[in-house]
């Protein structure tokens, strides 16, 4: 099957990728390549936990740090490439919480199943992200 790949500014790629959905186009036909992104971490952004299904090991998250920034200080290494939620290298399975997905690499629908994220850029909707590592 034929693919629709875009690249450009966010407007235009969410024209054609809006445009593309009207007219039948499936969300895994649909691929998109940004640049570079907005900075996703912010002093507003509050902290949560992340726990490590494997050992049950609890880390705190702070508000100005990510989640792999604070997994590679406690020597837990996922890998990670454009630290900004546009290739997917990082995306790491949550067994449970709730993400807050800030990256522009999974489909609204992989976003809605909360059962994946990018912890170069994403955070937690819940107080604890509990992660399958």
């Amino acid at each position: 099957g034929t693919h629709l790949y875009v690249c450009g500014p966010g407007g235009f790629m969410g024209h054609v990728l809006d445009t593309a959905k009207e007219q039948g186009w499936a969300d895994n036909r649909l691929h998109r390549e940004y640049f570079a992104a907005a900075p996703n971490v912010s002093a507003d952004d509050g902290s949560f936990e992340v726990r490590i299904h494997s050992t049950g090991q609890v880390l705190q998250v702070p508000a100005d740090q990510t989640v792999s920034q604070v997994l590679d200080a406690a020597g837990i290494i996922v890998p990670v490439s454009c630290e900004q939620g546009i290739c997917g290298t990082c995306i790491t399975r949550v067994v449970d919480g709730e993400p807050d997905h800030r990256d522009f690499f999974l489909t609204d629908a992989e976003k809605a199943k909360n059962d994946q994220f990018t912890p170069c850029c994403s955070r937690a909707k819940s107080a604890c992200l509990v992660l399958d590592l």
